[in-house]
């Protein structure tokens, strides 16, 4: 199994560790090319906008497709790609899964911070039980969840969620490859190995 790091910009890097780490095959993606070759993508954190314009309009129509045929994980500025609806400011995306969300919602670079959420489903119960430790930088705000989308974890009093799945399609608005803690990631790679053994049967 071969995941792809889209690897235009962001920390792609620590992404492609904790892949790598827990036993996939890591192609950094750099070409729309090179995702005709892997069987699932990460899209890491960075610029939204800025992800845009690198793309280029061939690069966008091509994630467009891929992610709607195969297992994709958006973080931080991922996840802005991947919302069906994105605010300050509006801005274009993949349409990928439904939820709306708010760019730089948790404030700037300068209110980077370290939280503790919690898993609400996707994983067994032993595991939803350990708390969450959780990178927030620049992060977007989840504001709607459609009602085909799962909440994977929530965040403060509120219990915002901040990941979330939709079919073949995970988003989280923090950084999971800055934290030890290795299970989304662990749930991404699962998504990917089912998808991987529905396809081939």
């Amino acid at each position: 199994m071969r995941i792809g790091v889209l690897a235009l910009q962001g920390d792609f890097d620590a992404h492609r560790r904790r892949l790598e780490e827990l036993g996939a095959e890591v192609v950094l993606v750099k070409k729309p090319e090179q995702l005709d070759s892997v069987d699932g993508l990460v899209i890491p954190g960075g610029e939204s906008g800025t992800f845009l314009k690198l793309l280029g309009e061939e690069g966008f129509e091509k994630l467009k497709k891929f992610v709607r045929l195969k297992p994709t994980f958006g973080t931080c500025a991922g996840a802005i790609l991947l919302a069906a609806e994105v605010e300050n400011p509006k801005q274009q995306g993949l349409g990928a899964i439904d939820i709306g969300i708010r760019r730089n919602a948790y404030g700037r670079q300068i209110d980077s911070s370290i939280r503790e959420g919690k898993f609400v489903s996707g994983l067994n119960r032993e595991l939803a039980r350990l708390p969450l430790e959780m990178v927030f930088i620049r992060a977007p705000k989840i504001e709607r969840v459609g009602a085909a989308v799962e909440v994977i974890a929530t965040e403060g009093k509120d219990d915002d969620p901040v990941a979330v799945r939709e079919g073949n399609v995970m988003a989280a608005t923090f950084h999971p490859e800055l934290s030890d803690d290795t299970r989304l990631h662990q749930a991404f790679l699962d998504l990917c190995r089912n998808k991987n053994v529905a396809d081939h049967r």
